[in-house]
């Protein structure tokens, strides 16, 4: 065994107990791909993900020139490149040397700072089995092709990455089941307990309405029936938000129910293929819902309008409503806590919340995810 066999060996064994120890999936690339370097000869590097439809994420990157780095990273986000292409195409299969690469020659052009004598790079997917998540690519200085034994290399670091992405991506779905299981036993107690409990004390107090004789009594059970139904109405709303029952049946249709069952009349209006991997369709659901229940409580309306705009690039979902609108207090940021968790869960997804309110004039609120 040679002397750069054992090295490769020591390298491997060093990356695979990283990728088996780390459970976040970013700061586990990160940190494979400092290893990587560091016991190679290769000097720099970055990882893109790319989604079924080909958008591509830059999510790791390691010693960057300052060309390639100039601008968070604008040329390598930017523009086309022949091994996203043959990624897109289904056409990368290996670890590749790259002719030519687009990306690092417009941050060359562009003379907006050392490129450290990187012009060329090595390009290997990233998948377990036939799932494909990316590509890393690796670069050195004054290199523009590497030897057999280092795209091999590149390529057995590949497959560890591959496998540790899958068993981390396995490991989430698993959460997200567990999750989804612990709110439908969550909402099935609420609703044999708590629900059936308050639906007893608004029986109890119309029956007492019914029997009392007197003014005062049937006023004060009267007040008791109204805050009781209230809170009713209050607990099945939040049942909904644990066990949001109609997904099923698709995000509009689940919209439409939720604002049924809080008496608020909806418009939707739809733009584009309402078809979206199930955590987009569930955030949207979630902010849905926030939003609705925000203008049951505090627009004084039961009226509402929902945009929702399907581009290449964007999901677009606007909820308006001609409500008593409210002014933001400069003191604080975010003028509500539930807006706040909407603006949360759309950040988690890349997104963004804004919105528009004017006393009197109602309230418009903006979700833009990507896509």
């Amino acid at each position: 065994m040679s002397v750069n066999d054992h090295s490769n060996i020591t390298i491997l064994k060093e990356i695979a107990e990283l990728l088996n120890e780390e459970t976040d999936l970013i700061p586990m690339l990160k940190g494979a791909l400092s290893k990587f370097l560091k016991g190679t000869n290769f000097e720099t590097g970055w990882i893109f993900f790319i989604n079924e439809k080909g958008k591509t994420e830059l999510i790791a990157k390691e010693n960057l020139p300052e060309a390639l780095s100039y601008n968070n990273c604008h040329h390598l986000q930017k523009g086309g490149c022949w091994c996203v292409s043959r990624y897109r195409k289904n056409e990368l299969k290996k670890a590749s040397n790259i002719i030519e690469c687009q990306r690092i020659e417009a941050a060359i052009e562009s003379k907006t700072g050392d490129h450290a004598n990187i012009t060329h790079h090595a390009t290997v997917p990233l998948q377990s089995g036939v799932e494909r998540f990316g590509i890393l690519n690796v670069a050195s200085p004054n290199t523009s092709k590497f030897t057999e034994e280092e795209l091999e290399l590149l390529e057995s670091v590949a497959f560890q990455m591959g496998s540790a992405i899958k068993r981390i991506n396995l490991t989430k779905q698993e959460q997200e089941i567990a999750l989804v299981r612990e709110r439908n036993r969550l909402a099935r107690d609420l609703h044999d307990s708590v629900n059936q409990l308050l639906f007893s004390v608004t029986l109890t107090a119309r029956a007492g309405i019914e029997m009392s004789g007197t003014a005062e009594i049937k006023e004060t059970f009267s007040e008791i029936q109204q805050l009781t139904q209230s809170a009713l109405t209050e607990m099945r709303a939040l049942i909904w938000q644990l066990r949001p029952k109609g997904l099923e049946s698709g995000l509009i249709e689940a919209i439409k129910s939720y604002s049924e069952m809080l008496s608020i009349h909806l418009t939707v209006n739809v733009s584009g293929v309402i078809q979206f991997p199930s955590r987009v369709e569930e955030t949207l659901f979630r902010i849905a819902q926030e939003a609705l229940n925000n203008i049951r409580k505090h627009a004084g309306v039961q009226e509402a309008v929902i945009y929702i705009t399907v581009t290449p690039t964007d999901i677009l979902l606007v909820i308006k409503d001609e409500g008593r609108g409210f002014v933001i207090d400069n003191e604080r940021s975010i003028p509500s806590i539930g807006l706040q968790s909407i603006q949360d869960r759309a950040a988690a997804l890349g997104g963004s919340a804004d919105w528009v309110s004017q006393i009197g004039k109602g309230t418009e609120l903006l979700i833009r995810l990507p896509y």
